[in-house]
């Protein structure tokens, strides 16, 4: 069964045109707006600087607090570095988890983690897992929003703390029309929404915040259906406090489109 006339927010970039055909096709009434543009790698410079810092020797903790961004973070110091460099500097830190899915990205890594805090997983319980330990020069690895709680807790301790952000993708150079998405899901007007790749919900957010109507817009986002193109999605859109209800049967844009009009309709 078609959409029925749905309200579908897509954030597609580089096939924005072919994902507004394909949500049309099936009755839906789609809003594409871009999220995200590819970035030179030298936008990742900071990553780089701490990277260097990290083989040298200083740092003594490592945490870790999503999949999504450790596996973003190997692979982009593996852009410019061994392969294995990343997973070997941190066989000799103490890497502590937020959850099992950071150690589920480690373990790939084929690292065993000497923390992992359990649930429900905050800062609140990370830092009640670190309390003893006596590693004082931390980096904390962030995806989507810092963590200002977890910083602070941190440094009241006496930690030399460095925050790790890595970039895959940019802002998109015309940001009107992501701009204009948050908006219309602050103020209630999408119906569904689909996600083909982790970042766009980051940047989603990052608009919608600048416009100071972030936890409206995600609100909306979380009563509203959401379809998420895999589990690196879906788990980067949990980050947000959204869980989509499906991911396709293959996670092909087009299947994704077909499978959500089925169970989105009206």
């Amino acid at each position: 069964m078609p959409f029925a006339g749905l309200r579908v927010l897509a954030l597609e970039s580089r096939r924005a045109a072919e994902m507004a055909e394909l949500i049309r096709k099936q009755g839906g009434r789609p809003f594409v707006a871009p999220a995200l543009r590819e970035v030179p790698l030298e936008d990742n410079d900071p990553t780089f600087r701490f990277a260097e810092r990290l083989f040298a020797g200083e740092f003594d903790m490592m945490m870790l607090l999503t999949g999504v961004g450790t596996r973003q973070l190997s692979r982009v110091l593996a852009a410019r570095y061994p392969a294995r460099a990343f997973a070997d500097a941190l066989g000799r830190l103490a890497v502590v988890a937020r959850g099992p899915k950071p150690v589920a990205a480690l373990r790939e890594m084929g690292i065993v983690p000497t923390v992992a805090a359990p649930e429900p997983n905050t800062w609140r319980e990370l830092l009640a897992a670190t309390a003893t330990r006596p590693e004082r020069r931390i980096a904390v690895q962030e995806y989507g929003r810092s963590n200002p709680e977890l910083l602070d807790g941190l440094r009241a301790r006496g930690a030399e703390v460095t925050p790790v952000r890595v970039y895959q993708y940019g802002m998109p150079e015309d940001l009107e029309p992501l701009r204009e998405a948050a908006r219309r899901l602050a103020a209630g007007e999408i119906d569904a929404a689909l996600f083909t790749t982790a970042v766009q919900i980051e940047h989603l957010a990052r608009a919608a915040r600048e416009q100071g109507i972030e936890e409206a817009a995600l609100a909306a986002l979380r009563r509203c259906p959401v379809g998420s193109i895999g589990p690196t999605t879906t788990e980067a859109l949990e980050e947000f406090g959204v869980h989509p209800a499906f991911e396709p049967s293959h996670p092909k844009m087009g299947i994704l489109v077909r499978e959500a009009a089925g169970r989105f309709h009206s």
